[in-house]
């Protein structure tokens, strides 16, 4: 006799106590497959990733056109020129920075090192002005050494070793300086007040600075190891990357930027103040990386974004004091733009 079990149609039970897909057991239909996710919930990941990537780019035109309309005097010449002067140090060390967050890092002494390297740069004046810049710039690098050695070598945490040399160099620069130091030295005061074809040195500088650390971090194996560190530094050492000199050339550059970035200040002021020179450098140049996407979980160096994010930090605060609003008033604003920068990073994780 034949089994008809065989060439049924009939479903077979694939479950303990299984009979059918049926709410009373006699039904002829497979189990029912989960329902799809709402067009919402497919196209939410989209738009947090797309905000996160080019969200500063629309939030900096959109600020520039509400300016064009509602500032007096914002689109002439003397107040844009004044703009980029003004961004130009922030700038400078956010590139540094940039790379920092990119090996998974954090460097909280920028100010204090802007500061030392502004307080040194007096004190060698009269062996010339070139090295009196370069030595304001060896002791930034020095600085940077040492936060990378403390950091690669020691093994502390980033945030703690920079910490540390934050607090000591501005210690140091305070009784290096003593006090206001002038300075009048012509080669010294021409990197913040000269021009080029109309250009200022301050901003030639800094597009410099932004073109050399994108040459290092997109065309160079220097720059592939960076990003790899942060995006897993187990495996980029299994790969015979030497972790240790990356970092201390990593935090060797950002303390160089620093240092150029305090003596660009000093000049443009034509003094050095240990205790405001870089005041909450470290701040501004967190938030212009975070804003222009570069994540905190390293991995990435977001060079153009981190240019936005600067720009548009700028261009907050000078909005807000165009206005007459205080100074409170434009870093509760900054903050609420680093909080939203952050939350779009945490939601394109999640997603």
């Amino acid at each position: 006799m034949t089994d008809s079990s065989v060439t049924s149609d009939r479903p077979v039970a694939t479950g303990p106590g299984s009979k059918g897909s049926g709410s009373n057991g006699s039904g002829s239909k497979g189990a029912t497959p989960p329902p799809d996710e709402s067009p919402a919930k497919k196209s939410s990941p989209r738009v947090v990733a797309w905000i996160s990537k080019y969200g500063v780019y629309v939030a900096l035109v959109v600020l520039f056109l509400l300016n064009m309309a509602i500032t007096d005097h914002f689109m002439t010449a003397s107040n844009l020129r004044l703009q980029l002067i003004q961004t130009a140090p922030t700038l400078i060390v956010a590139m540094g920075m940039a790379m920092v967050i990119g090996t998974k890092g954090i460097d909280l002494s920028v100010g204090a090192v802007m500061a030392l390297s502004a307080a040194v740069v007096p004190l060698y004046i009269g062996y010339g002005s070139a090295a009196a810049i370069l030595i304001g710039l060896l002791f930034g690098v020095l600085c940077g050494l040492f936060a990378g050695f403390l950091v690669a070598v020691v093994g502390l945490q980033p945030i703690v070793a920079t910490l540390s040399v934050m607090i000591g160099g501005r210690g140091l620069a305070n009784v290096i300086a003593g006090s206001i130091k002038t300075i009048n030295d012509p080669g010294v005061v021409a990197l913040g007040t000269e021009s080029l074809l109309g250009i200022p040195y301050s901003v030639l500088i800094g597009l410099m600075v932004v073109l050399i650390v994108a040459f290092l971090v997109r065309r160079t194996t220097f720059g592939l190891n960076v990003e790899s560190i942060g995006a897993n530094q187990l495996a980029t050492k299994l790969a015979g990357v030497r972790i240790g000199a990356v970092l201390l050339t990593v935090y060797a550059i950002n303390g160089l930027l620093s240092a150029l970035s305090g003596i660009i200040v000093a000049a443009r002021t034509q003094a050095s103040d240990p205790k405001t020179v870089g005041l909450q450098m470290e701040m501004d140049a967190i938030a212009a990386v975070v804003i222009g996407g570069t994540s905190l979980n390293g991995g990435k160096v977001r060079i153009l974004g981190t240019v936005a994010g600067a720009l548009l930090m700028q261009l907050i605060t000078a909005t807000l004091v165009s206005h007459n609003a205080p100074d409170s008033m434009a870093q509760m604003v900054e903050a609420v733009v680093i909080i939203a920068a952050v939350f779009t990073q945490v939601g394109r994780r999640k997603s």
